[in-house]
């Protein structure tokens, strides 16, 4: 039998993950249904916080400013040998929001977006280009069979095991 992981040997995953993993599938809501789109992104200092740079004109960004849900998708890459259903992915949901150019966090945030897509630079010159912070809320991450873990944004480091959270829910 498998030893069970930790809390940190999920975040060590996490973390994993989003390094090797530069773009995630953002969901956002179309006329009440989803709309996916392929974007780049960058942390914060944990799941909880993902930043996005987004064009005014792009339709996920409309549908940003009708309403603010979103589910952020990211997952392993498929690849021959691999079997798909086995891949690291990571769901996480919340709300967007403008990074105000004001906002102290605003320069390093901006600093650690171009150190990852250099190629970016030109575009915050863009009049309609803007930092969109993800305020995410919870987290599903799935790291192969039976290794499915929740998260919540009151405590981002404490990974629960999916089947342990099922029966939580059932006794309350």
């Amino acid at each position: 039998m498998a030893t069970a992981l930790t809390s940190e040997n999920v975040q060590e995953a996490w973390s994993a993950l989003v390094q090797d993993v530069r773009t995630a599938v953002l969901l956002t809501l179309r006329n009440g249904r989803p709309f996916g789109s392929h974007v780049p992104y960058v942390f914060g200092s944990d799941w909880t916080r993902a930043y996005l740079h987004l064009s005014k004109l792009a339709l996920h960004t409309q549908h940003l400013m009708t309403d603010p849900r979103v589910s952020l998708f990211i997952a392993e890459p498929d690849g021959q040998g691999k079997n798909p259903l086995a891949l690291r992915r990571m769901n996480l949901q919340g709300k967007a929001a403008v990074l105000s150019p004001d906002a102290p966090s605003y320069g390093e945030i901006r600093e650690r977006y171009l150190e990852r897509f250099p190629q970016a630079e030109m575009m915050f010159g863009f009049g309609d280009f803007a930092l969109w912070e993800l305020r995410l809320e919870d987290a599903h991450f799935v790291l192969g069979f039976g290794q499915a873990f929740v998260s919540s944004a009151a405590t981002p480091a404490r990974w629960v095991h999916q089947k342990v959270e099922r029966v939580a829910a059932r006794k309350d």
